[in-house]
């Protein structure tokens, strides 16, 4: 057995706890730089011998990764350290900006100086529960809800999935009143409820909801108003000047008014905030989120 395939067997070895708390080692000194025993104590509430142990194997496993500072009495990134485990950008600048771990029962503290934008109010525990219970155990769920259109209203919905647009969580679900599929904005809920004996009906599924079944493809492409169209493919990780996106028709709209894409035809759009303008525009035929898309004009029928 070689080398590589023995590691492998070690770590698949590991219970999914020690494997956790490997990770949380090396996030620590690739990220941080180092660690100290009480740091993964305290993440997870273990022994010191326990810990000992953890350290030691890590060192073991991969032993170029890691030293130790006598002064400090801290472990430390060794100088020809390689990452072991993967580690998703979106879990790491999570983790530095606001604390590693569920958040769950506790407060986490951000690791490293971050400078967040104030978040729009967030939904209710005591809302979001039953609708998560809900989609969960596909049942019914009655809610009070206010929107532009019809102002406030009673309806029972069939919700299926929890939607962000980037700025707010909506629920997606099937409207027994309207008798169609619809996004509720969590927050303009004011009263939910679950009912036990509410039965999701065919017509009702996610199967049947054509918007969440279609996937659309865009090609975001530099506006061809911005002078350096090279940093925006850089920015956004084009290749060959394009970005290839796959998406549901449901939530596209919202995906291109968040990231302000000019939409129109033409990019016809004005200023600066308009540094992506969607090449393939007809793609949002039939899709019923564009009417949220910066600049999309629906074709006249």
């Amino acid at each position: 057995m070689n080398s590589a395939t023995q590691l492998t067997s070690t770590l698949e070895a590991l219970s999914h706890a020690q494997r956790e708390r490997l990770i949380f080692i090396e996030f620590r000194l690739y990220f941080l730089g180092d660690i100290g025993r009480q740091d993964l104590m305290q993440r997870f509430g273990i022994a010191p011998a326990v810990a000992t142990r953890d350290f030691a194997l890590y060192r073991e496993l991969f032993p170029n990764n890691i030293g130790f500072d006598n002064k400090s009495k801290t472990y430390v990134i060794g100088p020809a350290f390689s990452p072991a485990f993967n580690h998703s950008a979106e879990r790491v600048l999570t983790a530095l900006s606001r604390g590693f771990g569920d958040g769950i029962g506790g407060s986490s503290e951000p690791l490293l100086t971050c400078e967040l934008p104030k978040m729009l109010n967030q939904p209710s525990m005591e809302i979001l529960a039953p609708i998560a219970r809900a989609i969960h155990q596909q049942k019914i769920v009655s809610i009070d809800y206010t929107s532009h259109s019809s102002g406030f209203s009673t309806r029972e919905i069939a919700p299926f999935a929890l939607v962000n647009d980037g700025l707010r969580w909506h629920v997606r679900a099937y409207d027994r009143k309207r008798s169609k599929f619809l996004d509720f904005v969590i927050t303009r809920i004011p009263r939910s409820q679950l009912i036990e004996d509410g039965q999701v009906l065919p017509h009702e599924q996610p199967s049947a909801d054509i918007q969440w079944n279609r996937i659309v493809e865009l090609d975001l492409v530099p506006h061809p108003n911005q002078e350096y169209p090279e940093i925006i493919e850089n920015d956004y990780g084009m290749t060959d000047g394009v970005l290839h996106l796959k998406m549901r028709a449901a939530v596209a709209g919202y995906v291109l008014r968040q990231w302000i894409v000019d939409c129109s035809s033409g990019h016809s759009l004005q200023g600066n905030e308009y540094r992506l303008w969607l090449r393939n525009h007809l793609a949002l035929y039939g899709v019923s989120s564009a009417k949220f898309a910066p600049g999309y004009e629906f074709p006249e029928v």
